[in-house]
């Protein structure tokens, strides 16, 4: 059926000019992260980054998204630290292979496009590319009424790094016996919201304003903490030559994630009372009730990352730690673990 009305794309809820706002917005951020090795600007159809400087590097790669903490964005409307939490938590996913962050490509989209809301986001992403010497060389901006809700928007990014193929990280030297140091998380970083959000709104019957006082601040205040970055520490004592193995606490928690660094026939001992749960994660344990086991395999209990050491390095570890201004735990050793059976045990 043909009419005689003139229809225009922002008549099916596109609008072209508010993309070239945000997008004018990002390439000034964006360029800000840029490196000598980036050899194209924003805007083309596919970003070039020259690979410089190694002698047999590794690419190493991960693409992961913020899950539904991106809510608490929405509910606040605070979106200047939500991409901060999607470099963060790419960053330390390629970190613990031993790999340098290069660069970044983020994704961003949503219903009806605003442009002051789109540059926030991406102000959070810049700030962790730069603060991990990480280039944002582009991306996607995605305008498409109809799938998304109002006001909200999806967000997720691939980053990519480079490690020398000798100074990979594989888990290949761990033995029974090493030791289990922690370092602590800032909260919630990116696992768990969905709990979070049914627990403390729906259940408790918290608004994001309510002040908790074992909290020492307020629900979307405590539950907006940037996921940290541990680039940094693992750095150190890879650089030290003390590293033999790390994991990223996140989906899953210490139970799913500590297994994944280690070889076949490798367990860890983890003691439960080796460092301080922060009051996030007992608010969270009292408001629902929760079994153990599946307390401990949702959230990450106030650790976002684990290294392990040799025994013997162990206090060398602890002073390279220290010295950063790093706080570290001894959190338990390698086991030995029959095939196919449990690869981790609480005591």
């Amino acid at each position: 059926m043909v009419t005689g009305n003139r229809i225009r794309y922002r008549d099916a809820g596109v609008n072209i000019d508010e993309a070239e706002r945000a997008v004018g917005a990002i390439k000034k951020m964006a360029q800000r992260t840029f490196s000598s090795n980036v050899l194209t600007q924003i805007g083309t159809f596919g970003a070039c980054y020259a690979l410089a400087g190694w002698k047999k590097p590794v690419l190493v790669s991960s693409v992961d998204g913020v899950g539904t903490k991106l809510k608490i964005a929405f509910l606040t409307g605070r979106h200047d630290t939500i991409g901060q939490d999607l470099v963060n938590h790419c960053v330390n996913d390629i970190a613990v292979q031993g790999a340098t962050p290069l660069f970044f490509l983020d994704y961003f989209a949503v219903a009806k496009l605003d442009a002051e809301v789109a540059a926030s986001v991406v102000s959070g992403i810049a700030r962790g590319c730069r603060e991990n010497g990480c280039s944002l060389i582009g991306g996607e901006t995605a305008e498409m009424p109809g799938l998304y809700a109002p006001g909200e928007y999806d967000l997720a990014g691939t980053i990519v790094g480079a490690a020398e193929r000798s100074d990979l990280i594989t888990g290949r030297k761990i033995r029974a016996g090493d030791a289990l140091l922690a370092l602590p998380s800032t909260g919630l970083h990116t696992n768990g919201y969905s709990l979070a959000r049914k627990l403390l709104f729906e259940v408790a019957g918290y608004q994001p304003n309510t002040w908790r006082h074992e909290l020492g601040t307020t629900i979307a205040e405590e539950l907006l903490k940037v996921h940290r970055s541990y680039l940094k520490p693992i750095r150190a004592l890879a650089g030290s030559g003390l590293l033999k193995g790390a994991a990223h606490i996140t989906g899953g928690g210490i139970t799913d994630n500590a297994p994944r660094m280690l070889p076949p026939a490798l367990g860890v001992s983890i003691d439960v009372s080796a460092w301080p749960v922060p009051p996030i994660f007992e608010l969270l344990r009292k408001i629902g009730n929760m079994p153990e086991d599946d307390w401990r395999r949702t959230l990450n209990l106030g650790i976002g990352m684990i290294l392990v050491v040799a025994e013997k390095d162990e206090m060398r570890a602890e002073r390279v730690l220290k010295k950063m201004g790093e706080i570290s735990y001894r959190i338990g050793r390698v086991i030995r673990s029959k095939r196919g059976g449990p690869r981790l045990e609480y005591r």
